[in-house]
C-alpha cells in the first residue's frame, strides 16, 4: 500500500492523524486543462452484505458527454465503515477502477466530499492526493458545516458552506425542487471553480452526468452496466 493508504490494523486514531497530514498536500488552485477533453465520474457500492467493495468509473467526452469508457473494480472490503474514515475503506477499489481505464481523465468527479470533511480530507480529496488528478467532491448530504445564506430554489444557485469561519465548499441547487448538492474541491481545483464545473455537466438530473452514471453502475441499478 502507498503511504496514503496504509494497511488496516484497527487503529482509527492513526488514520485520523494521517488524514490531517495528507490534507496539507491538497492543492486548492486550478490544475486542470483550460480546455477539458475528458472527465470521469467515480462512485462506490458494496456487494455480498458489504464483503466486496464495488467501484465504478465512467469516462466521458467533456464536450459531448459521450461515454468513452467505463469500468468496474471489485475488491474484498478492507475495513469496516467508520464515520470520517470512509476514504480508507473505498479508495483501494477506486484506484483499481482508475487503473482499468484506457486513459486517465482531465478531471475527476467523485461521489462524496472533497475538503468538506472534519479533517479536510474526504474521499475526493484523498483520491486526488493519491493520484495527482484534479478532483471535485459531489456529495448528496452535508457531513459538516452550515450555510448562513439561504439557497434560492433555482437551477445553478449556490451559497458557501462554512465550518466556523472557514469555507469548505458550496451548497449547489443543481435542479429546482431538489435538495442541494454539497460541492467541494478535492485536489487541484480552486474553490470558486467547483460549482461552475459541476453545473457544466448537469443535464436534467440532480447529479452531474459523470457521477450520475457512475452511481447507476456502483449501485447496480443499471443491469446492462453491472
Amino acid at each position: 500500500m502507498t503511504t496514503s493508504l496504509p494497511d488496516w490494523h484497527g487503529n482509527g486514531d492513526a488514520m485520523r492523524a494521517l488524514q490531517t497530514e495528507l490534507a496539507t498536500q491538497v492543492v486548492l488552485r486550478d490544475g486542470f486543462p483550460k480546455s477539458l477533453r475528458t472527465v470521469a465520474g467515480f462512485d462506490v457500492g458494496f456487494e455480498d452484505d458489504g464483503a466486496i467493495t464495488r467501484a465504478a468509473v465512467v469516462l466521458l467526452d467533456a464536450n459531448t458527454l459521450t461515454v468513452i469508457d467505463q469500468q468496474v473494480a471489485r475488491l474484498p472490503t478492507r475495513m469496516p465503515y467508520i464515520p470520517g474514515l470512509l476514504s480508507f475503506r473505498e479508495l483501494p477499489a477506486l484506484l483499481e477502477a482508475l487503473a482499468l481505464l484506457k486513459h486517465p481523465p482531465d478531471l475527476a468527479f467523485v461521489d462524496g466530499h472533497g475538503i468538506a470533511h472534519p479533517r479536510r480530507l474526504g474521499i475526493a480529496a484523498h483520491f486526488g492526493v493519491a493520484t495527482g488528478l484534479p478532483s471535485i467532491g459531489v456529495g448528496k448530504s452535508v457531513l459538516i458545516g452550515e450555510a448562513k445564506i439561504a439557497l434560492h430554489d433555482m437551477r445553478g444557485a449556490f451559497t458557501p458552506l462554512r465550518d466556523g469561519k472557514t469555507q469548505i465548499g458550496w451548497l449547489l441547487r443543481s435542479k429546482p425542487g431538489c435538495l442541494p448538492l454539497v460541492v467541494s474541491p478535492g485536489h487541484r481545483v480552486a474553490m470558486p471553480s467547483a460549482p461552475e464545473l459541476v453545473m457544466r455537466f448537469v443535464t436534467t438530473y440532480r447529479l452531474p452526468e459523470p457521477t450520475r452514471l457512475a452511481d447507476r453502475i456502483a449501485s447496480r441499478r443499471d443491469s446492462k452496466r453491472s
